[in-house]
């Protein structure tokens, strides 16, 4: 599982993630929902060990990142759609990250196959269309066949047949046992694909609930969302909030301990 104990990440004056606390637990879709600004790609780069927090911690399997005795054997992830080298084929890539990692060469075929570019795979991948490099990307998370995923916006790119895609592979995974957070800021797809829910607000906890519980009374998800983040939209001030008060508190509806 992935636990996100008291994670706080400044710059300068601004806070962008603030005394985070949630965990992720296996066998289930929990979607990642917040406003722009809100602090989801970093606490993501946190957990994977990108970003060091100013204080607060996160473990993936009870250890931080760095103590994972083979990362991608263990956690998968898709941060960024382009990173990889342009000039490089799909299968040179991978083949590379397999052998750094010691993952057997027959394992490239496999996932270059379950992301569907089986038939590309020659090319090179500077020649990907962003919705084609998103793809490679979740082949390099599935590479070592991990526990632990996470997608940061993974559906960017993607055609109507490609998110119904996401989609399906993001249930299959989760219903296999896998622990997958999955960050999205399609609010209706996310209503379709995750189990659970944690949203965020100017980097701080919003909500921690199933899709059901944040969704009663006949609101749609959407609706639900707007609802809780409307006091927590960057866009309603230009200094980031440093401390708790009574326009940006702590406020977590439904919560459902874990």
């Amino acid at each position: 599982m992935i636990e996100v104990k008291g994670l706080t990440k400044r710059y300068g004056p601004n806070t962008a993630v603030d005394g985070l606390r949630f965990d992720v637990t296996p066998g289930a879709v929990t979607g990642f929902l917040g406003p722009n600004g809100s602090g989801k790609s970093t606490t993501m780069r946190m957990i994977m060990g990108l970003d060091r927090p100013d204080a607060g911690h996160a473990l993936i399997a009870g250890r931080p990142y760095a103590g994972l005795r083979r990362p991608l054997c263990e956690v998968g992830a898709l941060l960024e759609a382009r990173t990889f080298h342009p000039g490089r084929s799909a299968r040179a890539h991978l083949a590379a990250l397999a052998a750094a990692a010691d993952i057997p060469a027959a394992r490239v075929d496999e996932v270059l196959a379950t992301v569907g570019l089986s038939d590309v795979a020659g090319r090179r991948a500077g020649t990907y269309s962003l919705g084609m490099a998103q793809r490679l990307g979740i082949a390099a998370a599935l590479l070592g066949d991990p526990g632990v995923l996470l997608f940061d916006e993974p559906v960017n790119g993607l055609d109507p047949e490609g998110v119904r895609w996401i989609r399906d592979l993001m249930r299959s995974l989760a219903a296999e046992g896998r622990t997958v957070l999955l960050s999205s800021h399609l609010i209706s797809e996310m209503a379709l694909t995750a189990d659970h829910l944690v949203v965020i607000g100017r980097g701080r906890l919003l909500a921690d609930t199933s899709v059901r519980e944040l969704t009663g009374r006949g609101r749609s998800l959407e609706e639900a969302f707007f609802a809780l983040t409307e006091s927590a939209s960057a866009y309603q001030g230009t200094a980031h909030p440093t401390a708790r008060d009574e326009n940006a508190s702590h406020i977590e509806p439904g919560r459902n301990p874990r």
